[in-house]
């Protein structure tokens, strides 16, 4: 009797190749060569810490499937010792069940690894429409951001702190790090809404306040690594110009060209074509550093306006009614109520919850 065969789902050749990335990745560190290059090291070792995780997972669900298979065929097998077969059946339901809690494993670490791995956010809150109340209620988030990252562990460092005259917030920035702290905050980004009865209304009429909130990934420090054999064309001449009858006669001049951004560097200043290139390298370096922190600076300005709206009081993804007490996320249409534990307390966990189940079914779908 054949033994019943369980499938790897589709996504599983992902995470394969993700394996055998990590694996190579290994023993290139393992090399001499390597190893006495720092730089080199650094980013090979920042690669395989990210791709180890997953590929960890994947060596435990290999040796469970074998553990599987081993029962099945047990279980198939018709020779079997009945106390075999007896105990292969028993144990099966806690095997298949050990199985599902890998691949969801699996299947969140293929689709948030990048995510995952973000250590630092900075995060930005501003008050919107509504003046004074908007600027208290932007304190109020503020201050459940700071209380969720005490509950969580993380470190917190206030970076700017713009108050208005009642003791509001016109504008935070904070800097959170912590393990995957981007996957904690990272649904927060957009629009919030208070209603409320303000402390400024004489009248005991509800206000409608607003205020923005943006979660930012912390660059790293934009690493250049340039292949000087590949990604520069390298051309020489003789120097015009003073400087004697070497300079005219030597090809001493130099132009770079980095061929991925187009930076060009020329340097004829030196009678040595050594010192010509050693000194048009380092302008290059500069200039290429320059090039991708400009962009990197320019994606995060894209970023923040993207995720905070207009700030005004249609624009939301969360109201805080206090009338009744009510907290909506508008993306997943869920009420809890308790202002006083989500707001002081920062216990804002069941929309985390929902939100990224809600997210990790989107990506799934997407494999």
């Amino acid at each position: 009797m054949p033994v019943t065969k369980i499938a790897d789902p589709p996504w599983m050749a992902r995470v394969e190749e993700m394996t055998r990335r990590a694996d190579e990745l290994a023993a290139e560190m393992n090399k001499p060569e390597v190893a006495s290059n720092g730089a080199m090291m650094v980013r090979l070792a920042r690669e395989h810490g990210e791709l180890e995780k997953i590929a960890r997972l994947y060596r435990d669900y290999r040796g469970l499937m074998r553990d599987i298979e081993e029962s099945q065929q047990i279980i198939d097998e018709p020779g079997s010792d009945d106390d075999l077969r007896q105990l292969a059946e028993e144990q099966m339901p806690g095997l298949l069940a050990r199985r599902e809690r890998l691949l969801t494993q699996l299947q969140e670490r293929l689709v948030t690894g990048n995510e995952a791995s973000i250590r630092s956010i900075i995060l930005e809150v501003r008050a919107g429409t509504g003046g004074e109340e908007a600027a208290l209620f932007a304190r109020e988030l503020l201050d459940m951001y700071l209380a969720y990252a005490a509950r969580k562990g993380f470190k917190t460092e206030v970076m700017s702190l713009s108050e208005s005259d009642l003791g509001g917030v016109k504008e935070a920035i904070v800097n959170i790090t912590g393990e995957e702290v981007y996957m904690h905050y990272r649904f927060e980004a957009g629009g919030h809404r208070v209603q409320r009865v303000p402390k400024t209304e004489a009248q005991g009429r509800i206000h409608t306040s607003a205020a923005t909130v943006a979660v930012l990934p912390e660059p790293e420090e934009v690493e250049v690594d340039i292949d000087w054999e590949k990604d520069v064309i390298e051309y020489v001449s003789r120097a015009g110009g003073p400087g004697g009858q070497n300079v005219n006669k030597v090809s001493s001049a130099i132009r770079l060209e980095h061929k991925p951004t187009g930076i060009t560097v020329s340097m004829r200043d030196e009678k040595s074509q050594h010192k010509n290139r050693a000194k048009a390298r380092r302008v290059l370096m500069s200039r290429v550093y320059e090039y991708y922190a400009s962009q990197q600076r320019a994606q995060i300005v894209q970023d923040r306006r993207s995720m905070v709206g207009s700030g005004d009081r249609s624009d939301r993804i969360r109201t805080y009614n206090f009338p009744q007490d009510r907290c909506t996320d508008h993306r997943i249409n869920k009420d809890l109520f308790g202002l006083q534990k989500i707001l002081v307390n920062g216990e804002f966990d069941e929309f985390r919850a929902e939100l990224h189940d809600r997210d990790l079914k989107l990506r799934l779908e997407q494999l």
